[in-house]
């Protein structure tokens, strides 16, 4: 596939700036799109338990947020370095930014030193296929540093709000350097009523990097991606598998559960397993674990909208994202959800 497919035109007044709480609003109170083969349908995201089946299983992500955005001076200036994923407490795999409204790459050196306080970071090596991306060793505990100096990654569409924010209702084990969001609007009423309808919800672990890479190669499928840490718990593959094997469907709370899931497959069903992924998920991918994906509206060009692509097929994610423009749904972290039923082969 080439990437000009996964082009679209999306309006920027169409990026939530701020979390609903924020616009007057409760934090469930989103506009969730449902998609399937025949159409899109639009509802309140509170409706999302009658959406589904008693039966159907939600996985969610239980990844908590990081104040993972340090401010940095180098040869080259003051600069953001927002961190990506974790190796070591003093490895970590970075991106250099401008700012938050700027990205990279940024024209840095092998042995770069960075100052961060007190402390200093070394650019080591760029990623390899993913050049904004740098193996990064801190002389001090990344943790001390998020704890002193961190802040949530933002980017020019909002400003940083407070930590809060950027956790969901299944926000246990800090790890991820950008919120899971998926589950955002999922609040105990909403949790409550769904377990009330005979719908089950249990976790995986999947610690994020920084947001969906943007698909720089012509060919989609050629595109580098960069690992992510998780762990899909007996529990969660057991129920999986049981879930599947009484007909009731899967879906993952954002494309973070897919990644994990889909890599924890096996043709004799789900496993526990834990690890880095490198799970790339494009048109050609074959689907094997999930039904559903309830998530929000990604980018154009991007690693998400190609997943999406593979689970539902490209023309029906164009459908549902002119819908959504259409009926100006809004973008981003704080924004609304899409509710995504899997394409069925024939």
């Amino acid at each position: 596939m080439n990437r000009s497919e996964l082009l679209f035109d999306r309006p920027t007044h169409l990026f939530a700036s701020a979390p609903p709480e924020l616009r007057g609003h409760d934090r469930d109170d989103v506009r969730l799109m449902m998609s399937t083969p025949e159409d899109d349908t639009h509802h309140a995201f509170t409706d999302l338990p009658w959406l589904l089946e008693p039966g159907d299983l939600l996985v969610v992500n239980e990844s908590a947020t990081l104040p993972a955005s340090l401010s940095a001076t180098c040869r080259i200036g003051k600069i953001r370095l927002n961190l990506s994923t974790r190796f070591a407490d003093d490895l970590w795999l970075a991106e250099p930014r401008w700012s938050p409204s700027r990205p990279g790459p940024l024209p840095l050196d092998l042995n770069e030193i960075l100052q961060i306080g007190d402390a200093k970071a070394i650019l080591l090596q760029q990623y390899p296929g993913i050049p904004r991306l740098w193996f990064t060793h801190f002389d001090t505990p990344a943790s001390v540093l998020m704890a002193k100096h961190g802040e949530p990654i933002h980017y020019s569409y909002a400003p940083a709000y407070p930590m809060s924010d950027y956790q969901t209702l299944f926000s246990h084990f800090p790890g991820s350097a950008e919120m899971p969001s998926a589950a955002r609007p999922i609040t105990p009423h909403v949790r409550d009523t769904l377990r009330e309808r005979g719908i089950g919800i249990v976790g995986v672990i999947l610690h994020t990097g920084v947001s969906s890479l943007e698909i720089e190669d012509d060919t989609v499928e050629q595109q580098a991606l960069y690992p992510e840490i998780f762990r899909v718990p007996e529990a969660t593959a057991n129920a999986v598998n049981a879930t599947h094997a009484r007909g009731g469907r899967v879906i993952a709370v954002g494309t973070t559960v897919v990644r994990a899931l889909e890599t924890a497959w096996t043709p004799n069903g789900v496993r526990a397993c834990s690890g880095a992924t490198g799970l790339y998920i494009h048109p050609g991918t074959t689907v094997n674990v999930i039904d559903g994906l309830l998530t929000g509206l990604h980018d154009p060009v991007t690693s998400h909208l190609a997943m999406l692509s593979a689970i539902a097929g490209l023309g029906r994610v164009k459908r549902a994202y002119a819908e959504a423009i259409r009926n100006k749904y809004l973008w981003h972290e704080f924004g609304d959800s899409h509710l995504l039923w899997r394409q069925i082969a024939n």
